[in-house]
């Protein structure tokens, strides 16, 4: 039988965020996707975050609320810093509002993800793709060379943002946000002129891994790992628990170091060569 109730799938792209010293600034999409279909129907089949930002849509675009229901297919894991949380928000947002006939507009769709997310970091590249520097008023954006690679390690450990977040300090020393505020403008020139060699060096952070160490024991060892085996440099991807390391070079040795460091701490996790994702967002039917 034929379905009676249109449907739309989005893809989006995984993204990791604050590439170290960026905190809730810096962000890159990653070619790892989830795929959102959300499709008309004669009874509402969601979940919590998913119902949140369908009943800001609703009230954002000044509609009746429809029932829907939702299905996610893809390889973006959950609470490891990767951007599920986006994946899952703007492919709602995006797929109500096509079932709707858009009574929004791209930019104002944006907003209601960052709304939703609480900063811009993540929601930005998961839109755009690419490179992003972003605040809440404004942001920029910028395709990322495929020369650039992105060792991700993926721990069988999961991490949630609130936890991550609830261990950072609530002051930080001035010679710490120097350091950060330094290495913050440089990895964002390196982005923006696609001189990637200006990131080495430039991922140290002050503001939030050190403490997040704690919270994961293989991180420091894995961004030594990365950086004794050629890596650019190595980071955190968002509140982890993924670690990832980005080089220019033959990634090979890079991942095999990388794996023998994992395996003394997450012997289940898994290592994913990946490039940044340039499109964001797309319309799959």
């Amino acid at each position: 039988m034929k379905n009676k109730f249109p449907s739309v799938t989005i893809q989006v792209p995984a993204t990791t965020a604050n590439l170290g010293p960026g905190f809730d600034s810096l962000g890159v999409a990653l070619s790892l996707y989830n795929r959102i279909t959300v499709s008309k129907s004669d009874k509402t089949e969601s979940f919590s975050m998913a119902e949140e930002a369908a009943k800001l849509f609703f009230k954002s675009a000044k509609l009746k609320p429809f029932p829907y229901s939702l299905k996610i297919q893809g390889e973006v894991p959950i609470s490891r810093g990767l951007g599920s949380s986006v994946t899952v928000r703007l492919g709602v947002l995006i797929g109500l509002n096509l079932l709707a006939e858009t009574p929004l507009k791209e930019e104002e769709i944006l907003d209601l993800v960052i709304t939703l997310e609480g900063h811009p970091d993540n929601a930005v590249p998961a839109f755009f793709g690419g490179f992003a520097c972003a605040s809440k008023q404004s942001w920029l954006y910028q395709p990322v060379k495929p020369t650039l690679k992105f060792v991700t390690f993926i721990p069988e450990t999961e991490l949630e943002t609130k936890k991550a977040r609830k261990v950072l300090p609530k002051k930080v020393s001035l010679s710490d946000a120097v350091t950060n505020l330094q290495n913050t403008a440089m990895i964002t020139a390196a982005f923006c002129t696609q001189n990637y060699e200006l990131l080495q060096g430039g991922f140290e952070d002050t503001l939030h891994q050190p403490y997040r160490s704690k919270l994961l024991p293989s991180l420091i060892p894995m961004i030594e790992t990365a950086l004794r085996s050629g890596a650019l440099g190595g980071f955190l991807s968002g509140a982890g628990s993924t670690i990832i390391a980005v080089t220019l070079e033959n990634p090979a040795p890079l991942i095999a170091a990388m794996t023998k460091t994992a395996k003394k701490f997450h012997p289940h996790g898994k290592i994913l060569l990946l490039k940044a994702d340039n499109e964001g967002y797309q319309i799959l039917h």
